[in-house]
């Protein structure tokens, strides 16, 4: 059977040694209270924490000679992920959200795709917008501009475009991004509802569900004259 081979980009976290996997002879103790215990032999250090119930933790082992704590591991590994569950629920994450049309995209699905643009940008979301050109259609991009131009007008209130139109391929995009406005509102959204599920924890309440924005929008726009576009370039 063939050794899997090993993936540069799979990411270990640093492992932390405790008790009699730590390597050197001799650690800088730091008592289960912060107080400092000094520098002694790796097997003193051991003695010392299972004496108290504890583990001997190597926290910073490039010092010399290496600094231990005596602590409860298993309570500190529980505390680390609480305080990195609660940190990435308070980020503030700026995800794009890609929004399709095509040059012949009509007046009432413009409006459909306008409102989806502004709830991902209300919510704190870039939008690109990108025009998709099929057969002939590539000849006449200046309708796909004045599309995108349109929306962008349209969003000003809310964002800024961070270029012009450009063309990529056969595509034509443009990116947008909230404005600081938006994004301080976001922030504050965020931190009430946080503060909200903290009083509803400690009351027992449950809270309904957020919202959910709009699901990005499959690549289906006018896929149904896709064949007739094909035929036209082909008589051509």
């Amino acid at each position: 059977m063939p050794r899997p081979q090993f993936d540069p980009r799979r990411s270990r976290e640093p492992e932390i040694r405790i008790n009699m996997r730590i390597r050197a002879d001799s650690v800088r103790v730091i008592a289960a209270d912060g107080s400092m215990l000094g520098v002694m032999s790796i097997r003193e250090a051991i003695r010392i924490s299972q004496e108290a119930l504890l583990d001997l933790v190597e926290v910073n082992p490039k010092a010399e000679p290496p600094v231990c704590k005596i602590m409860d591991f298993g309570k500190y590994k529980y505390e680390e992920k609480k305080k990195q569950r609660e940190a990435k629920r308070k980020q503030t994450v700026v995800d794009i959200k890609e929004i399709k049309l095509r040059p012949k995209t009509d007046d009432h699905d413009m409006a459909f795709k306008l409102r989806n643009a502004r709830r991902f940008v209300e919510n704190g979301n870039k939008v690109k917008f990108v025009v998709r050109f099929r057969g002939r259609e590539i000849a006449h991009p200046d309708r796909a501009q004045k599309q995108l131009e349109m929306l962008i007008q349209q969003l000003e209130d809310l964002a800024n475009a961070d270029g012009r139109p450009t063309m990529e391929g056969r595509t034509m995009t443009v990116l947008i991004t909230p404005k600081p406005a938006v994004m301080q509102k976001v922030a504050q959204r965020k931190a009430a509802l946080e503060a909200e599920r903290k009083k509803a924890l400690a009351e027992g309440r449950v809270l309904p569900e957020p919202e959910e924005e709009p699901e990005e929008e499959d690549d289906d726009d006018d896929d149904d004259d896709d064949d007739d576009d094909e035929e036209e370039d082909e008589k051509a």
